[in-house]
């Protein structure tokens, strides 16, 4: 899943570490949803997706997996 956490938390000058500490994760999870190795679960993705104060699919975009 390609997703726009990376650029949304650089955007905000935010360290993947403070990024994890709001969210209840390490910064470790949110490396590797940044780099597309793991998928947030559903709850995760509508909390990343409310601190950027966006529509999720506007966050997460799946069109790569219907391909």
């Amino acid at each position: 899943m390609i997703n726009q956490v990376r650029t949304l938390r650089l955007a905000r000058g935010l360290s993947q570490d403070s990024l994890g500490k709001f969210l209840g994760v390490s910064r470790q999870t949110v490396n590797a949803i940044e780099m597309g190795r793991y998928d947030p679960s559903l709850p995760l993705a509508f909390k990343i997706a409310r601190f950027f104060a966006m529509p999720i699919e506007d966050v997460f975009d799946d069109s790569e997996s219907e391909a």
